[in-house]
């Protein structure tokens, strides 16, 4: 199994069917998270600021300037939705993806529940997802999504949340975009965009998935050794 494997391997084994489970799965993740999806649109935001709200809604001693917090405060809210909605099996609809972009721009855009673009016939394409092809569909959406863009601001973060949202439903760990590797992002975007090439962003996702769950795997490994449940193999059939 490649590492990638491993990553998914391990999350199904987790078995997670409710909000409560995710969010005990995703304890580590989500301050990583929302700071590295966060900051790769804002340099002013911090892992520190972004702990602090995350933890006990507020920062003390803070200097920085207003917008900075309220996009962290929207995060949050955001990612509450995402583990709500997951508890509620909500579809992954044009509803639901504006009310995650109200979440995440409610206090810094003034048009946060408009679209400017229509996206529905994307959505509707994501309905034919089948277990062999999570990570395509996921790339296609993540790539399609960023082309059209269509709100006038949050399209990124709303665009990476809604993604997890995605591998998450269908059995399948979620990824850290990490902003250091904003770069590499932007690019296999972009190829998509001018060639309608997926391949370069599937290897990435495959990568920051990969990078997103490394520690967790080691622990594993040292635990039980390089075992895992051959009932949640996951067989690389993603053609990508």
């Amino acid at each position: 199994m490649t590492k990638y494997e491993k990553a998914v391997a391990l999350w199904q084994h987790k078995h997670i069917t409710t909000d409560a489970e995710l969010s005990e799965a995703l304890n580590a993740f989500s301050v990583l998270y929302a700071y590295h999806s966060g900051k790769i649109r804002n340099d002013n935001i911090t892992y520190h600021d972004t702990r602090e709200i995350f933890e006990h809604d507020m920062v003390t001693d803070y200097t920085g300037d207003l917008r900075t917090l309220f996009e962290i405060h929207d995060a949050k809210n955001a990612y509450e939705l995402f583990l709500t909605a997951f508890g509620e099996n909500r579809l992954f609809d044009e509803n639901f993806i504006m009310e995650l972009h109200g979440c995440l721009t409610e206090n810094t855009c003034k048009y946060s529940n408009h679209a400017d673009k229509n996206f529905s016939g994307l959505l509707e394409k994501m309905q034919s997802t089948e277990d062999n092809n999570v990570l395509v569909m996921t790339a296609y959406f993540h790539a399609e999504f960023e082309r059209i863009h269509p709100f006038a601001d949050g399209n990124g973060r709303t665009g990476r949340l809604a993604m997890n949202y995605f591998l998450v439903l269908h059995n399948h760990p979620p990824v850290i975009i990490y902003e250091e590797d904003r770069r590499a992002y932007y690019d296999a975007l972009e190829v998509w965009k001018v060639e309608q090439d997926l391949n370069p962003l599937c290897d990435f996702l495959k990568w920051q998935t990969e990078k997103t769950w490394n520690k967790q795997l080691q622990r594993f490994e040292r635990k039980n050794g390089n075992v895992y449940n051959r009932g949640n193999q996951t067989e690389d059939k993603t053609g990508c």
